[in-house]
C-alpha cells in the first residue's frame, strides 16, 4: 500500500485506534494528516509530534466532531483522499435508563457527524478518494451496557452503504471497518471492562485481542487500490471472535 502524498483526516486522531490509523498513513507516505480531537491538547501534540517523525505534516482539528464548526474546518482543509470517521463517544447504560439527550449524544458524534463530515468534505474529494467508518461488533450483537453506542454503530453502518452509492459517481469508495474488543483507554468507561479483556482472550481464535494496528491496516487496505471494488461493506477485524455460537 502506497499513499504517497495524499492528505487523510482522521477523527479521534490523538489516541487508541484513531492514532494507529494516523500514523500507519504517515508511515505509508501520507503527506498531510490531520487529526480530529476533543479537548486533549497534550493528546494531540504528542501525536502531531509522531506525525512529523514518520514524514507527515500534522493538522490538528479541535473540538465536537458532530458541530458544524468542525465540519466546515474539516472542509477549509481539504481537499482530503481519505476521511475516516473514527471519533466515537456515548453513554453506556441499560436501555431503560438512558436520556433522550443520550442518544442525540451518541447518535450525533457517532453517525451523524460522518454525514455531516462527507457533505463538507466530499465535494473537494479527488476520484480515487475513499470515506471510511469505524464501527464495532455491537452494531451487530447485544453488548451489555451497549444499547446507544451499538444503534450508532448500525446506523454508521447503514450510512456507510448509502454513500458508497450516492458518492460513486464522484469516484469516491465508501467502507467501514468494525473492530473487536481492542484494548484501548476507551475501555475505561465500560463497568465490564476486565471481563471484556478476559472473554476477548478466551473466546477469540487468533489467540489475542485485536491491536490498534490490526484496525489501521484494514482502513488502510480498504482505501488503497487494491480495495477498488470493495464498496459499501463493513470488514470485520476480530480474530474470530464473533464467530463462535
Amino acid at each position: 500500500m502506497n499513499f504517497d502524498g495524499a492528505s487523510v483526516l482522521v477523527t479521534g486522531g490523538s489516541r487508541g485506534i484513531g492514532k494507529a490509523i494516523a500514523l500507519r498513513f504517515a508511515e505509508l507516505g501520507a503527506k498531510r494528516v490531520a487529526i480530529g480531537y476533543l479537548r486533549n491538547d497534550k493528546a494531540a501534540e504528542e501525536t502531531a509530534e509522531e506525525l512529523r517523525a514518520a514524514g507527515a505534516e500534522p493538522l490538528l482539528l479541535r473540538g465536537n466532531v458532530s458541530s458544524e464548526r468542525v465540519a466546515q474546518e474539516a472542509a477549509e482543509l481539504g481537499p482530503f483522499d481519505v476521511l475516516v470517521h473514527n471519533a466515537a463517544t456515548g453513554v453506556i447504560e441499560p436501555a431503560l435508563e438512558t436520556q433522550d439527550k443520550h442518544w442525540d449524544w451518541t447518535l450525533n458524534a457517532n453517525a451523524r457527524a460522518l454525514l455531516s463530515l462527507t457533505r463538507a468534505c466530499a465535494p473537494q474529494m479527488p476520484e480515487g478518494s475513499s470515506v471510511v467508518g469505524v464501527s464495532s461488533l455491537g452494531s451487530i450483537r447485544v453488548l451489555e451496557n451497549y444499547v446507544l453506542v451499538g444503534v450508532s454503530k448500525a446506523a454508521l453502518e447503514a450510512l456507510v452503504r448509502y454513500l458508497a452509492v450516492e458518492l460513486a459517481p464522484r469516484g469516491i469508495r465508501a467502507n467501514a471497518v468494525s473492530a473487536g474488543v481492542v484494548e484501548t483507554g476507551a475501555l475505561e468507561h465500560f463497568p465490564n471492562r476486565d471481563e471484556m479483556i478476559s472473554s476477548g482472550l478466551e473466546r477469540t481464535p487468533a489467540g489475542r485481542l485485536v491491536e490498534p494496528r490490526d484496525v489501521a491496516e484494514a482502513v488502510c487496505f480498504l482505501c488503497s487500490p487494491a480495495a477498488e471494488m470493495v464498496r459499501g461493506q463493513t470488514l470485520i477485524v476480530d480474530g474470530g471472535f464473533s464467530l463462535l455460537a
